[in-house]
């Protein structure tokens, strides 16, 4: 709402333009002194008043507080929904660029709402294009813009904000925003079923590259309890797809990949095309897992060409260190190491997860040629870089792959050292560096009886 001097002014333009006089516009809920007072700027009205006069001015309530014509306001959500479902086909820059006007307009605006919107499109955006800096700027700002908005509606900035640390290769700060915003909800009492769902979504990646297998699965199980509350099939299928990588830590190869296809479906009809190329990339997963490597490698390239498509950099340096370790069991490793050779040189630029599992499988093909040397050299590199991420479960066993190597070279200081390494980056199941797991929130909503049966129905 405007200073009290700007909408006096206003309401007096408006109301001689309609040629009223003080008691006309005053009557029948207020006098012609209350009027006189409002326009000379010596009262600041209530909501209820400003909604009277706008009724009787013929305008609305928005544009008499602020100045704004309302259709302003509503063509530019309009235009930021056009922008979303333009990021949702994979036109990232097209987006990008309409979220970069439509924040323009809303700041001239000063619409506080859409200027958040806009930030967190545009932080969608740059994670599509692996500008990982950019993306926590965007986050952050749209944080700031939302500070004195419950946190639900801070959610979606908290997640995206988790999703550039993780990717950046900071597991633990990522697990540390996600179990932060989880923790608030259920101290606050906002169990919204949306915001949780999102966050708990988002925290199984991190548990499971951190190997707390345990913690993973319980964060799956409250996601699929709270599912049927969710009226967004968008997150829902995100939250199946999230749900599948606690499946594969657990064996369930079958339960993982018919998670996979029921998110799959959903996100072709949504058209979501990045999340749909995160399912064809678990599905393969999941297939190089039970062995079936022809199906894998057809699925992995599927996510990958997708994902190029949309230059999500990052994500597809994600999916060609699994499409490489495929080549590796096919016996194509020349092939392997060509694809291997792009991710190390952009992870010493963005990130360091999968340049380490790069160096990782560099290592394993050394090996299977002899070149203990240059195995060596790679796993070593592999160590430095996951021990910047805190990726416990890939240090641990990068730890027992090289003392394997340095024991068969008779190096056996050197093996014990690297055992032991690997030893202290094992986490006992189900935690973290962080302490305890959140508790889980009491929902705003009724619960739903009996967690298994819950599951079953979100499945």
């Amino acid at each position: 709402m405007d200073e009290p001097a700007r909408i006096g002014r206003r309401v007096h333009h408006m109301r001689t333009e309609l040629g009223l006089t003080q008691k006309q516009l005053a009557q029948p809920a207020y006098t012609p002194a209350y009027i006189s007072t409002l326009e000379s700027g010596r009262v600041r009205p209530s909501e209820t008043a400003l909604r009277f006069l706008a009724d009787r001015l013929g305008t609305s309530y928005e544009e008499l507080a602020t100045g704004r014509p309302a259709h302003l306001a509503t063509e530019l959500r309009l235009a930021l929904a056009d922008a979303q479902q333009d990021l949702a086909r994979g036109e990232a820059g097209g987006a990008a660029d309409r979220y970069r006007a439509l924040l323009a307009d809303a700041e001239r605006l000063e619409l506080v709402a859409e200027q958040a919107e806009a930030r967190l499109g545009l932080g969608d955006c740059a994670l599509e294009a692996g500008e990982l800096g950019e993306a926590i700027g965007q986050f952050e700002e749209a944080e700031r813009l939302l500070a004195a908005e419950p946190l639900p509606r801070r959610a979606r900035a908290v997640r995206g904000r988790a999703v550039a640390h993780l990717l950046a290769g900071e597991l633990r700060y990522a697990c540390h925003l996600l179990e932060s915003a989880i923790d608030e909800l259920g101290t606050s009492g906002l169990g919204d079923p949306e915001a949780l769902v999102l966050l708990y979504a988002a925290v199984i990646g991190p548990y499971i590259d951190m190997g707390a297998h345990a913690r993973a699965a319980h964060a799956a199980e409250l996601a699929l309890a709270l599912a049927p509350h969710v009226e967004d099939p968008a997150l829902v299928a995100g939250m199946h797809r999230q749900v599948a990588r606690t499946f594969l830590a657990e064996g369930r190869l079958a339960d993982a990949d018919a998670s996979l296809a029921k998110a799959q479906a959903i996100y072709g009809q949504l058209r979501l095309r990045t999340d749909l190329a995160h399912c064809h990339w678990m599905r393969g997963y999941v297939q190089a897992q039970d062995g079936d490597l022809v199906a894998a490698e057809r699925e992995l390239r599927t996510a990958r060409d997708m994902l190029s498509a949309r230059r999500a950099a990052l994500y597809t340096a994600q999916v060609e260190v699994e499409l490489a370790d495929v080549l590796r069991r096919l016996g194509r490793c020349g092939e392997a190491a060509g694809l291997l050779a792009e991710v190390v040189e952009l992870g010493e630029r963005h990130g360091a997860v999968h340049a380490g599992g790069a160096h990782r499988l560099l290592g394993l093909m050394a090996e299977e040629r002899g070149e203990a040397e240059a195995a060596e050299e790679h796993y070593v590199r592999a160590l430095a870089l996951l021990e910047r991420s805190g990726a416990t479960g890939d240090l641990a066993d990068l730890c027992r792959l090289l003392g394997d190597l340095l024991r068969r070279a008779g190096r056996t200081e050197a093996a014990l050292d690297a055992y032991r390494t690997g030893l202290g980056h094992r986490a006992a199941p189900g935690t973290t560096t962080l302490g305890p797991a959140p508790a889980a929130p009491v929902l705003r909503t009724a619960p739903v009886s009996g967690s298994r049966s819950a599951a079953g129905r979100a499945e």
